[in-house]
């Protein structure tokens, strides 16, 4: 009885799809729209349904640089948070080099990127990789400004020397709020690696919508974008649960 009741209840929670499901096929109905300009949801659910097989190899593709371009970009960022924290003169250097790199549209940076590490697979991890770079960077660098003094002066009564503090107590501070960086930024990873390949790829999910698009299978185009966001959503989810399995531990 409670598993029917816990079922249903999800159910009730699923009315904002529904709802949109529905003003989507509206707009297009009433628009008189054809297929070619805007498909109605049930063909673009068949065909994801009937060609999923199709899909797949985008899907993995897309994920894969997705993640490369997360775990690359928050590594980065989490080291040039470290070097900050750890010297002034350092700081001179790097936050400058962080803010030029956020403040310049990633579509831009593109092309510039292409030029210095190549088209196609480097491509799309390094760009993934810059949007992932400053979330992980501010958040670190918060955590790390976020140590209480009387913990430093503790450290630093025992003798510990500041890579030790940094090791100790640093980080520790510094890892929950990494981790809501990789919550957010995971999200924007699919996007951006969409974005790249979109572009200049070859390959994945942002190709997929090109090539679709190109050739007028607007059915395709818009499962492309279908799946874009579920996947997007499960890659969060998972960052969500990967995030609490952190701080759970670390608290």
């Amino acid at each position: 009885m409670n598993r029917l009741r816990a079922i249903g209840i999800g159910v009730l929670h699923l009315w904002p799809i529904a709802v949109v499901l529905i003003a989507w096929d509206l707009w297009v109905v009433l628009n008189g729209y054809t297929s070619t300009v805007a498909p109605r949801p049930w063909n673009v659910f068949a065909d994801v349904a009937t060609g999923f097989a199709d899909y797949v190899p985008s899907i993995g593709y897309t994920l894969g640089m997705s993640l490369g371009g997360l775990v690359g970009g928050t590594a980065i960022g989490f080291v040039g948070a470290v070097l900050v924290w750890w010297s002034a003169a350092l700081s001179g250097i790097v936050t400058p080099a962080a803010l030029v790199i956020r403040s310049v549209p990633i579509t831009a940076l593109i092309p510039i990127i292409a030029r210095i590490v190549g088209y196609g697979d480097p491509a799309v991890l390094t760009s993934t990789a810059l949007i992932c770079f400053f979330p992980a960077f501010v958040f670190t660098l918060s955590g790390l400004a976020s140590m209480p003094e009387a913990g430093r002066d503790l450290f630093r009564v025992l003798g510990a020397n500041k890579r030790q503090v940094l090791g100790r107590l640093g980080v520790l501070h510094a890892l929950p709020n990494l981790m809501i960086s990789v919550r957010i930024t995971a999200p924007t990873a699919v996007l951006a690696a969409m974005l790249a390949e979109f572009l200049m790829g070859a390959h994945g999910l942002g190709a997929l919508f090109s090539q679709s698009r190109s050739y007028q299978d607007m059915e395709r185009a818009w499962g492309t974008a279908l799946i874009a966001t579920v996947v997007s959503v499960l890659v969060f989810v998972a960052a969500r649960g990967i995030e609490r399995r952190v701080n759970a531990r670390v608290t």
